[in-house]
């Protein structure tokens, strides 16, 4: 993007100036009649070198949230209704993005939009911000003429996705917590804590039972090779974050997500919830079902499960119903088929799917808030573990001083 200074005439012929950002001076013309102005000159501004360490080149660039692409939906809809022309309506929300980022990439889709370029593919350029689903959605407003309502839809889409992050993220958030600070407790017990019992028993020559040679020779290894143990870590994180984006890795993942206690029958159910209602709003859109499937699949956020939905897509091209290979794929319970054959024979498929999406998403409601119920239990009896083992490595052989005394 370069920097254009130009000079222009408004409605009323009044001289008006100023600078702006465009791909290039047709770009920067086509953005000043979007505002009703008239270019009479346009010069691109030559960027001045600067000594000065520009610290932002060295910072990553802030990510466009869910929160920032609800915001832009929601004026997008009410803007589009109103009959502004797109240009004038990126330009806008360009301006007033509080997001960098976003601003930044809606400068260049209004650069591309002078151009001629559909909004669509605009946007596809920039697949980091907007997925799949979202330039589809667009793409089908575009060519209906609908594009208001194609944002309204997206905005109940964006808002769905915020708020079930919003409650996976919640629900993990004390079990984590835990975890972490009994992880913490045991590192520093056995850095400086264990070391320093282990002082007084060799002082006093009593005879260490074998709970307290294992808590021991276990602070000895952690204080001598602290090093290492830092370094493995670090190295199986790093090598398992490398892993997981690959495909195999990522498949491997994916599928053990799923198979994890208490968490994986709710990643599943969430997977689910956002195929139905992704799926149903394909269908009210007028998306054929093959497309839609083919859409839904790399936005679903499971690649297992885009696997079986992959499968779903080959079997209705093979000629096969919609609820044939739904049942084929293993995903759904047996009231959910009936649901969709139900659909398919009464040509309501959307609004049965929604119904679908809110069962899953009632389920998933229920499996967070009695998920804490369920891991305070498990939480507790690993506290209960880990605290008799320290009492009975620390405090058996204390009964044992007095003797070791007289001795």
């Amino acid at each position: 993007m370069a920097t254009f200074s130009y000079v222009g005439r408004n409605a009323q012929g009044g001289k008006v100036e100023g600078t702006l950002e465009a791909a290039n001076s047709d770009a920067a013309a086509g953005v000043l009649q979007s505002k009703q102005l008239i270019p009479v000159r346009i010069v691109e501004v030559e960027a001045q070198v600067s000594n000065d360490i520009d610290l932002k080149k060295f910072l990553p660039k802030p990510k466009v949230t869910l929160d920032d692409l609800s915001m832009f939906c929601r004026q997008m809809h009410a803007l589009s209704r109103s009959g502004m022309p797109i240009v004038s309506a990126i330009n806008g929300l360009a301006e007033t993005s509080k997001n960098e980022r976003l601003a930044e990439v809606l400068r260049s889709i209004s650069s591309e939009l002078v151009t001629g370029m559909a909004l669509a593919t605009a946007m596809q350029r920039h697949k980091d911000v907007f997925s799949h689903i979202f330039i589809s959605m667009v793409h089908v407003g575009e060519s209906t003429g609908r594009l208001d309502d194609a944002f309204k839809k997206l905005v109940d889409h964006v808002e769905l996705e915020r708020k079930t992050r919003s409650r996976v993220k919640q629900a993990m958030r004390y079990p984590l917590t835990v975890v972490l600070a009994i992880t913490a407790a045991m590192f520093i017990i056995n850095l400086f804590v264990i070391p320093q019992f282990s002082k007084v028993f060799t002082k006093l020559g009593a005879d260490l039972p074998v709970p307290t040679q294992i808590l021991i020779a276990t602070s000895a290894f952690t204080v001598d090779y602290w090093w290492l143990i830092l370094g493995a870590l670090v190295i199986a994180f790093v090598g398992f974050r490398y892993y997981i984006k690959t495909d195999d890795g990522e498949l491997w993942w994916d599928r053990v997500k799923l198979k994890l206690p208490l968490m994986g029958k709710i990643f599943e159910k969430v997977a689910l919830s956002r195929f139905a209602r992704s799926f149903a709003m394909m269908s009210e859109s007028g998306v054929p079902i093959l497309q839609g499937l083919n859409i839904i699949k790399s936005s679903i956020g499971n690649r297992y499960i885009s696997n079986a939905i992959d499968g779903m897509r080959i079997g209705i091209e093979r000629g096969d119903s919609l609820a044939r290979t739904s049942a084929a794929s293993g995903m759904f319970t047996p009231l959910i088929l009936q649901m969709i054959a139900v659909g398919e024979e009464t040509g309501s498929v959307d609004k049965l799917l929604h119904d679908v999406a809110d069962f899953y998403e009632e389920e998933v409601d229920y499996d967070l808030n009695t998920l804490s119920q369920a891991v305070e239990p498990i939480l507790l009896v690993f506290m209960g573990i880990m605290v008799v083992v320290l009492a009975l490595g620390v405090f058996l052989p204390m009964w044992e001083l007095s003797s070791a005394m007289k001795r």
